[in-house]
Order: C-alpha cells, then sequence, then structure tokens
C-alpha cells in the first residue's frame, strides 16, 4: 500500500473513531426515506467499501508531504489530525480564528480542516466562503438541535461529523467562525461537463474516484463530482477542485427552471437568491458551489430533512421538483461564476 493509500485510510479510521461510528456502522448502506414518494438516490451520498478488509495504517514516519505550489510541508499524522487543519496556503486567506484553525478538544473539530482554511470546501462537504454570518451561525444550530439534517438515512459521515461538532461548539466559537468564513470570497473550485459517459468511479473517504484502467460507463440521471487529483485531495489541497459530470442538456434545462420556474414547476431561484444567485441580505449565494453540494441540500429540503422555520421558504420552491430537475439546477448554478 502507497504513502498516500495509507494516508486515506488513516484519515477515515480517524474519522470515523472520532465520530463515535462504529465500523458496522460506517459500512451500513442505510435505506432511502421517501417522503410522499419521493426517494432520495443513494448515489449522492458515496460511502466506504469494508474497512475491515484493509491493512492498518503504517505509524507515521516523519516524512514530509508536500505540494508543488506550497512552501510548506505537513507530515502524514499532521494532514490526518482534525484539531490542527493543514494550511498550504497561507496568504491565500487572513488569520484564522482559533476554532476554525485548531477547533477545541475533545469534542469540536478545526472547522478548516473540512471546510478548508479558505472556506471552499470539498464535494463531500459545505463551500462556506462568502456566506452571510447570521445564516451561517442559524445552520450550525439547526444542526444541533435537529432541525436540520442529511436527507440520507444512512451513515454520511461528513453530515456525522458536523452534526457532533455543531452539538459542542460554543455560541462565541459559531460566531467567530461564522464572521471567518463570511469575510472570505468564495473562487470558482468546479468545472461542470456534460457527458453522456464517464469514467468508471468507485467510492473512498465520501467521494467518487476515478478506478484506474476500468474505462467508462454511462452516467444516467446522475452528478459524479470527482476530485481532479485524488492525492491532492487527500492531503486537503484547496486549490485541487473538482470535475463534476452532469447529464448532456441539464446546464440548459436548468437555466429555464431557475429564471423562470419552468412554467409554474417551481418559483424561479433569482426571485429569493438574487439575478446573479450571489445572494440578498440573509439569504445565501448559491453559485458556483458544488453541484452535489447543492443537490443533496435540494434532497433534504424536499425529503424535509431541513425542516427548520429558515428552511420553510423552500418548501413550495422543492414540492414538485423531481431528482431529474434537482440535477438539472444543480448543474445549472454550480455552473455560475460566484
Amino acid at each position: 500500500m502507497t504513502s498516500l493509500a495509507r494516508l486515506r485510510w488513516r484519515a477515515i479510521l480517524l474519522l470515523a473513531a472520532a465520530a463515535c461510528i462504529l465500523p458496522t456502522c460506517v459500512l451500513a448502506e442505510g435505506s432511502a426515506p421517501e417522503a410522499n414518494g419521493f426517494v432520495v438516490p443513494a448515489w449522492a451520498y458515496p460511502t466506504n467499501p469494508s474497512l475491515g478488509s484493509v491493512p492498518a495504517p503504517a505509524s507515521d514516519d516523519g516524512t514530509l508531504l508536500r505540494l508543488p505550489a506550497s512552501t510548506v510541508a505537513f507530515t502524514r499524522a499532521q494532514v490526518t489530525d482534525l484539531f490542527a487543519a493543514p494550511d498550504w496556503y497561507p496568504d491565500d486567506h487572513p488569520p484564522m480564528p482559533e476554532v476554525v484553525a485548531r477547533g477545541r478538544k475533545p469534542s469540536v473539530y478545526a472547522c478548516a480542516y473540512c471546510h478548508l482554511p479558505d472556506g471552499s470546501g470539498r464535494p463531500e462537504n459545505a463551500p462556506v466562503a462568502g456566506l452571510p454570518a447570521e445564516y451561517i451561525v442559524q445552520q450550525v444550530r439547526d444542526m444541533a438541535s435537529g432541525a436540520r439534517h442529511s436527507a440520507w438515512d444512512g451513515p454520511y459521515l461528513p453530515s456525522d461529523l458536523m452534526r457532533k461538532g455543531a452539538g459542542n461548539a460554543s455560541e462565541a466559537e459559531i460566531a467567530r467562525a461564522a464572521e471567518y468564513f463570511s469575510s472570505l470570497r468564495l473562487a470558482s473550485h468546479v468545472e461542470i461537463v456534460e457527458a453522456e459517459r464517464v469514467p468508471v468511479t468507485h467510492a473512498a473517504g465520501w467521494l467518487y474516484v476515478r478506478t484506474e484502467g476500468a474505462g467508462e460507463e454511462p452516467l444516467g440521471e446522475r452528478i459524479v463530482e470527482v476530485a481532479r487529483d485524488p492525492e491532492r485531495h487527500e492531503l486537503r489541497d484547496s486549490r485541487n477542485g473538482a470535475i463534476a459530470y452532469v447529464p448532456p442538456g441539464s446546464i440548459g434545462s436548468g437555466r429555464e427552471i431557475v429564471s423562470s420556474g419552468a412554467g409554474g414547476l417551481t418559483l424561479p431561484c433569482a426571485s429569493c437568491h438574487g439575478a446573479d444567485l450571489r445572494g440578498v441580505g440573509l439569504i445565501p449565494p448559491i453559485a458556483g458551489r458544488s453541484p452535489t453540494y447543492l443537490l443533496r441540500q435540494l434532497l433534504a429540503f424536499r425529503s424535509g430533512a431541513r425542516a427548520s422555520a429558515a428552511g420553510m421558504p423552500m418548501q413550495p420552491v422543492v414540492a414538485r421538483l423531481e431528482v431529474n430537475d434537482m440535477i438539472a439546477i444543480a448543474a445549472y448554478v454550480g455552473a455560475q461564476d460566484p
């Protein structure tokens, strides 16, 4: 097993332990809950294969890992430390507050470990840069109370970790993190590609990864978002970016739904999120964010998993949407300039 493969599995095992999730729970396939006949698709929540068949990761030998565009270096242990987010590009952002950079042991993980120091996030979690501070605070409170949770009823560690951290963070810590992330500007990190056939992928680290030498497969009615370089992704490189494959015609269909409501199918997104989808007041900007993240949020609203007072205005928006409509919306919105 290569050092980076060991790094991947060390991160998976540490995350699972930190979330107090037993391996048998991590491996559970889960099911797709239904709300008024609506079924949440399993493919939107990639999980991991059996951890039991993977050799235990080697102990950290102190080898320094590097990225070509960075002047800093970290060991495997440092890259997998939930209480010390690896900051490869310190000049890309202002100084991080303590809770963002290191969290608070034993139960509040470093916010930037998952959301990254520049707030760009990763395909498996939220891009939070540029969101209104009050909006961030309210969402964390809703996660802590259970008013906001995943639409998927099986294990999905990114959501599980966030819920645990939200429940243990103090009001002051939440406010400091919210103020920091809201001060950042989100840059476009994802390329949207319409395609009938896509590289064969497998789930690893709650993300789809290209399967070497496996060729292509039909995309069908899915979004498959992959990191440009899976090794840099595992090193938590905020400049790595992603490619999201969407069905042909998705961006055009999404434009019609978003701009006009598609003849009464839904409400035009611009009526709340602004003409450029960059937010209005406490209504969050959505342009240029990860399409798989956007899709999971639409699924959460549609299934009732996001049922807080703040989320109620979204209920009539999603009431008649099917999964293919949500894919189109996510493709178009994700392709816009943030």
